[in-house]
């Protein structure tokens, strides 16, 4: 009998791809003997190395007039797949000898996005996301994080682009307060968090924060490092970005910071996990005369210190809560 395969196809962004795991993670648990290829841009194939039953992973580099799928056709053709995924809206799925397609509509609607993914199966709810970490990756969270005495907060203030992102010197205060004595996470240490491109948008809150509060892990981890640091945390909190996903999928208390990017599409899901944003709505950001999706300014200026703060105060007491009602613990 020949082997079962199953092609799934997914995102070259980082958060996407992470709200696609959910889907996969479906199929791995619905379809033990099935062996699965992964296709996915170069960015976000790190997060895919630790797939159960993972035979291969096909990076997807964009190429003029379509020709990457033309690529990807031409590695995958040789294979009878028994399910072919295709969350990319391309018509890859209808190319390939295949015993079932299933390919997400193109068609945008104001549904979150795990729950369009969903649908592509035809499940009715959202599946939460999923990554699996290797051993290595664990190993080297170990390395980076030791396990002390002590919380740990995990904050990532850079984003894809500027206008996502809330000012750094937020970020500084933000931060000095929930460490503080008296605060709830008193004493913790920091992971500052983002990709080595980053650096010098993350650079500010290192250089303001004591050396001996921070862990630097800006530019030298992979993503599954990355995902098993974040697993070691207490609390998240960050832009709206692919490393608030990845915090989410591994469990950690998350707060995503939002402006001008939709709650309903892209906040981060879990029992943790909650969002903020100042008095503009998404429309209203977008519709200001001034707005330019290029220009290298803030649009989350109106989302102050003191309202993320209290944010960031009540997931920590709804997961303190949680802690006392079941014996679990949730913040390390």
């Amino acid at each position: 009998m020949s082997k079962k395969r199953i092609l799934f196809i997914t995102s070259t962004r980082i958060g996407d791809a992470v709200l696609s795991t959910g889907l996969l993670n479906y199929l791995v648990e619905s379809e033990p003997d099935a062996h699965f290829t992964v296709a996915c841009g170069p960015i976000a194939a790190p997060l895919f190395k630790g797939v159960p039953r993972l035979e291969r992973i096909i990076t997807i580099e964009k190429k003029k007039g379509g020709a990457h799928w033309f690529s990807l056709w031409n590695k995958c053709a040789g294979h009878w797949w028994s399910m072919v995924v295709d969350l990319r809206s391309s018509a890859i799925a209808y190319l390939l000898p295949t015993f079932r397609r299933r390919a997400l509509t193109p068609i945008k609607t104001d549904e979150h996005r795990l729950t369009r993914i969903a649908r592509v199966l035809s499940i009715s709810k959202p599946l939460q996301p999923k990554i699996w970490t290797t051993e290595e990756a664990e190993q080297m969270a170990a390395q980076e994080i030791p396990e002390v005495a002590g919380a740990l907060l995990a904050v990532g203030p850079t984003a894809n682009w500027v206008g996502k992102q809330w000012p750094i010197e937020r970020f500084v205060e933000l931060v000095e307060r929930i460490i503080r004595p008296g605060a709830p996470l008193e004493g913790a240490r920091v992971a500052v968090l983002g990709a080595a491109a980053e650096r010098d948008m993350a650079q500010p809150l290192i250089d303001n924060l004591p050396e001996r509060t921070v862990i630097d892990l800006v530019g030298h981890l992979d993503l599954l490092a990355v995902a098993a640091c974040l697993r070691r945390s207490s609390l998240f909190i960050g832009n709206d970005s692919g490393l608030m996903h990845m915090s989410a999928a591994v469990g950690t208390p998350t707060l995503g910071l939002f402006g001008p990017s939709r709650e309903e599409h892209y906040a981060p899901r879990g029992r943790f996990a909650a969002t903020v944003r100042g008095d503009q709505s998404f429309f209203d950001i977008v519709n200001e005369p001034t707005f330019d999706h290029l220009a290298p300014v803030s649009y989350m200026k109106s989302l102050t210190v003191d309202r993320v703060e209290e944010a960031a105060l009540a997931l920590i007491k709804d997961v303190q809560a949680a802690a006392a009602s079941d014996g679990n613990t949730y913040v390390k």
